[in-house]
């Protein structure tokens, strides 16, 4: 099984809830965060707009679900598909190995926990 934390802008949140529905992911959790990468921030008005700075720090939505092997990499190449600019400032898919899952209610393991 694999996690993966896939960093989007919110706007895309909805294209890549798709993705997830498409490829029958049960589940999935997501946040709104807050941080700093590569990308350039835009300036912002203060005030009464008569002065602008730019931030450091940029808002971003964090999803995070638990897949399949199977279907972890069609649904990185849908996302990249979907996402790809070329640019890094979109965002970022990070991908980590699960050795065990259980559903608490069923009391089923691995695959079919999710």
């Amino acid at each position: 099984m694999k996690k993966l934390d896939i960093i989007i802008p919110h706007e895309n949140l909805v294209d890549v809830n798709r993705i997830l529905h498409k490829h029958g992911v049960g589940g999935m959790s997501f946040y709104d965060i807050k941080g700093r990468g590569r990308a350039k921030q835009e300036p912002v008005s203060v005030g009464r707009g008569v002065m602008t700075y730019v931030p450091e720090f940029g808002y971003r939505t964090k999803i995070e679900v638990v897949v399949s092997d199977a279907l972890a990499k069609s649904i990185i190449a849908d996302v990249l598909k979907l996402l790809g600019t070329g640019s890094s400032a979109i965002g970022k898919i990070f991908v980590y190995d699960v050795k065990e899952a259980y559903d608490l209610g069923t009391k089923e393991e691995g695959d079919s926990a999710l």
